[in-house]
């Protein structure tokens, strides 16, 4: 089984980079709006790859709360679909992961 402090301190620093992330985005996106019409559109690409960025986060935030949640539970490192568990190395690439190997695919 994994070192379960350790793996706390791993995803809570993981929430932190992505929540400046997306304060970033946040800022960027409020900083565009130039009056000229070709840097207005280059802008507009640039605020779609900000949003995609945003979005990602978002939803990778959602997953490391899930797994902040097993944490507490007791549920960690199991996995949601068929109770095994989820190996060291697995958890150490995706430590978010609700899925063993054989469910994730």
């Amino acid at each position: 089984m994994t070192d379960i402090a350790a793996r706390r301190a791993q995803i809570r620093e993981r929430q932190l980079e992505l929540m400046a992330r997306a304060t970033f985005v946040d800022q960027e996106l409020g900083t565009h709006g130039s009056p000229d019409w070709q840097d207005n559109a280059i802008e507009h690409e640039e605020d779609e790859t900000l949003e995609a960025l945003g979005h990602a986060a978002q939803k990778e935030l959602q997953m490391l709360d899930a797994a902040l949640h097993r944490i507490e539970t007791g549920e960690y490192g199991f996995c949601v679909a068929c109770g095994a568990e989820i190996s060291a190395e697995r958890l150490d690439i995706l430590p978010a992961t609700p899925f063993c190997r054989t469910c994730a695919q």
